[in-house]
């Protein structure tokens, strides 16, 4: 008996996934109309070179503010150092 309910069980998940596809398919379309009609679009995903431009503008941008916070510790040190010698 547990086989059949594994079995419906198992024929109910693929008609599911069979009309969640049909009626994404037959959606679409209209989908796309109401966009076009109330002028916003679908956003594009971005691409992996996209992606890699955007990481490695992020390290680039932590690189120099953690560049510019360490040549202004320098200067304080620096500036620490000259007025003690005087």
């Amino acid at each position: 008996m547990n086989k059949h309910f594994e079995d419906t069980r198992h024929h109910l998940k693929r008609a599911t996934e069979a009309a969640t596809s049909g009626v994404k398919a037959e959606l679409e379309p209209i989908e796309q109309r109401v966009r076009e009609l109330t002028g916003r679009e679908k956003e594009p995903e971005p691409s992996r070179l996209e992606k890699v431009r955007s990481d490695l503008k992020e390290v680039q941008d932590r690189a120099e503010g953690e560049a510019k916070e360490a040549i202004g510790e320098a200067r304080s040190k620096l500036k620490q150092y000259r007025e003690s010698q005087s």
